[in-house]
């Protein structure tokens, strides 16, 4: 990254709410890195045009025109490489990624996922820690490796969960976190403060915890 401002692609499939979350860091200088792109698997996903308002080139690779992951996945490759990354970030994309694709870029893409991972991987998260009864949920940062949602921890949010609450009420609530707390794990790694080692995550060269930095009430980027 010497030389020049680091490099983020973003991922997107649908709303790009958390993009949008990374745009405003960026223009807040929060982020010193630029976005270069945008790639959505949706052409309708209206991130693109949260996008296209920010000046960044948008692509859409369509997996439904794909007769196999690896074809999308070597479509996807092509149009990442034309813009040489630092980092790649995953923003609400809803593709499995073959493990050939994420050993290509492991160490250098992150993920948000809506739980307190290891707990409730995949979907539906919301929904299955009201039905256990949990008296807390929340939504991790985690790095990309080729188990879903399995990637070491960088930093989760952790909120209440309420007597009223539905899946909706509880993730409008946690959807809040998420747009602290990602853009704080995307400054951390342009920073060069984090980084993946041996399946760790770390933080200032010392070994993040299993469960990654909590912040109970995140408000800002540290």
């Amino acid at each position: 990254m010497e030389g020049r401002d680091p490099v983020i692609v973003v991922l997107i499939s649908g709303s790009g709410s958390n993009l949008q979350a990374l745009i405003e860091a960026v223009e807040k200088e929060e982020i010193t890195g630029s976005i270069q792109a945008v790639i959505s698997n949706k052409a309708d996903a209206y991130g693109l045009e949260r996008a296209e308002k920010a000046g960044i080139k948008t692509h859409v690779v369509d997996h439904k025109k794909y007769d196999s992951r690896d074809a999308f996945d070597g479509e996807l490759i092509r149009q990442i490489e034309q813009h040489k990354p630092d980092l790649i970030v995953l923003a609400g994309f809803m593709r499995i990624l073959t493990e050939s694709f994420v050993r290509r870029y492991e160490g250098k893409m992150l993920n948000i996922h809506p739980s307190l991972l290891p707990k409730y991987q995949g979907l539906n998260t919301h929904q299955r820690a009201l039905d256990a009864g949990d008296a807390e949920h929340g939504v991790t940062v985690h790095f990309v490796t080729a188990e879903l949602d399995s990637g070491p921890n960088i930093i989760q949010a952790k909120v209440p969960t309420l007597k009223q609450d539905t899946a909706e009420t509880l993730a409008k609530r946690i959807q809040q976190q998420e747009h602290i707390i990602y853009p704080i794990a995307v400054k951390w790694f342009i920073d060069g403060r984090l980084n993946m080692t041996d399946n760790d995550a770390m933080l200032d060269n010392e070994i993040l915890p299993e469960t990654g930095l909590i912040l109970e009430n995140p408000q800002t980027i540290h």
